[in-house]
């Protein structure tokens, strides 16, 4: 925050996240300049959809008034599972643009809860105009799709779990 009103401020990361979502934009960022030595650098950016289970709703700025009471241990583990974390995770290979089918209209890769050999394609990702093939690294069944069609991906980033 800057040295200027910090309720301003708080207003204006707010009205960033409204324009994100009235958007449909992922990432926003802006440098607010208020004189020589005090400026304010937000990044607002906007977590990809699960498709297989309801995403949380995005957090954009405030600090909580009081803390939250604990959340009792059996309450949904799964649900703060990270999916980077899973052993059946496949990951982005690389940074560009995720397919779920060959072309648009067409049957996708996969559903959830087909089953896939080792080394099928499951999705596509396009980067710099060359659409790479990505293969299951084992066999088993998709029980998680956690990208949308036409999404963008960086490198690393959880795309899907095969059990």
């Amino acid at each position: 925050m800057s040295k200027n009103s910090p309720d301003a401020d708080v207003a204006f990361i707010s009205a960033l996240a409204e324009l994100l979502n009235k958007n449909d934009l992922t990432e926003i960022a802006v440098k607010r300049e208020y004189g020589e030595d005090d400026s304010l650098d937000v990044r607002v950016v906007k977590q990809a959809t699960i498709i297989a289970a309801p995403a949380p709703a995005p957090v954009y700025a405030a600090a909580p008034a009081a803390p939250a009471p604990a959340a009792p241990v059996a309450a949904a583990p799964a649900a703060a599972e990270d999916p980077s974390q899973h052993p059946g995770a496949v990951t982005s290979p690389m940074v560009g643009t995720a397919y779920l089918s060959p072309e648009p209209g067409a049957a996708p890769f996969v559903t959830l809860g087909a089953t896939v050999a080792e080394g099928q394609t499951v999705l596509i990702i396009e980067a710099m105009k060359t659409m790479n093939h990505i293969p299951a690294p084992r066999a088993g069944t998709v029980k998680r799709i956690l990208i949308d069609d036409a999404s963008p991906v960086e490198y690393g980033a959880p795309l899907m779990i095969i059990e």
